[in-house]
């Protein structure tokens, strides 16, 4: 009896040893599937940091000395082109101008009388010309009197909105002091500043870029629902940056953007001869991004890679690898440096239109 129990127990335990080969086994057997990079010509959509400017922007400022007599509006407040803004204490100003008047007057006198004195031989024409040019200078001085008591009544050069209000009514004015600051932002400036090979890739690929049109992202991470156009690139690189700025302008018909806001532009950029893998080949320690690359004897060693751009389940690859670099596409938490695996190569391209139709 106990020959049959050590027996069966015997067999039970070369069955259960023999499952764990055949389990050992087949887990020393797992195929991991290997691609290489694709290098293409592509279009990527670039994100830059912009500020927002109004089309129109303009401090208004006082053009005379005196007390603040009306202010006529109030912050945020949207006004008309020509509206009165402010009132400055006009009496000295009318006072000159009165004065002027009475100069002119007498002036006119002068000529008259020095035309008939003239016509009669009783005194040189030339008396007759120093009345008209007395008169012509009181006129002179009129103009500019009246010009200095025009400049105390502050009009809104165009329409748009009231900034804030330094001065409150009574205070004393000084020429140049500022009295607010008027914003139309019926359309909007985005500035954002591009890299150099940035800049020559958008002129010189213009046609693979389609048009000039970019997007915006408002600062609470929304995309405004209006297409900007860019319009002017400014004249020459800042040499402390290595960067020129752009210009585009977007519509604003509900008057949501303001002067003084930020924002990221999405402009469309080609590149050319790109290099593209599928983001899921790759890992990251301390921000790092690595991929493992498989030799021809099927051993994997980890490699440091830069990215340069991030596409949807791609990344564009500027340094660590080339073209003819296999590397693991799936289990990268599996495996360790120097491990030989087995493999199985997967078609790049195809690899990567499968991310794209799944991204679709």
């Amino acid at each position: 009896m106990k020959r049959v129990t050590f027996s069966v127990a015997l067999s039970a335990l070369l069955i259960i040893f023999s499952c764990k080969d055949k389990k050992e086994e087949k887990e020393e057997t797992v195929i991991y599937p290997v691609t290489s990079a694709v290098k293409m010509d592509t279009l990527i959509t670039k994100e830059f940091v912009s500020q927002i400017r109004s089309e129109k922007n303009i401090e208004i400022r006082a053009q005379e000395k005196g007390f603040l007599e009306k202010i006529y509006v109030d912050e945020g407040q949207h006004v008309q082109a020509g509206q009165v803004l402010f009132k400055i204490m006009p009496q000295l100003y009318q006072a000159d101008v009165l004065k002027a008047k009475a100069e002119v007057a007498q002036a006119e006198i002068e000529l008259q009388n020095s035309t008939t004195l003239a016509n009669s031989n009783v005194v040189s024409i030339n008396e007759k010309r120093m009345a008209r040019a007395k008169l012509d200078a009181a006129k002179a001085e009129l103009n500019l009197a009246q010009t200095h008591l025009s400049f105390t009544t502050i009009k809104a050069p165009f329409s748009g909105i009231i900034n804030r209000l330094p001065l409150k009514l009574g205070s004393l004015v000084d020429e140049g002091d500022l009295l607010t600051s008027l914003s139309d932002n019926g359309g909007i400036y985005a500035y954002f500043n591009v890299s150099e090979p940035e800049y020559i890739n958008y002129q010189t690929h213009s046609a693979e870029r389609g048009n000039n049109q970019v997007s915006l992202v408002m600062a609470n991470g929304e995309a405004f629902p209006d297409k900007g156009i860019i319009q002017t690139i400014e004249g020459e690189f800042d040499n402390e940056t290595g960067n020129i700025a752009f210009r585009a302008k977007f519509p604003n018909p509900n008057q949501l953007l303001r002067n003084g806001e930020t924002g990221k532009v999405q402009m469309t950029v080609p590149l050319k001869n790109a290099l593209i893998i599928p983001q899921k080949a790759t890992y990251e320690i301390q921000d790092q991004i690595y991929v493992f690359v498989v030799d021809k004897n099927g051993k994997v060693s980890s490699k440091n890679i830069k990215v340069s751009y991030s596409l949807p389940d791609m990344y564009v690859v500027s340094e660590g690898l080339n073209e003819h670099d296999k590397f693991l596409l799936e289990g990268v938490q599996k495996v360790k440096d120097d491990q030989k695996v087995e493999t199985k190569f997967q078609d790049p391209k195809k690899v990567l239109q499968s991310l794209k139709l799944k991204a679709d």
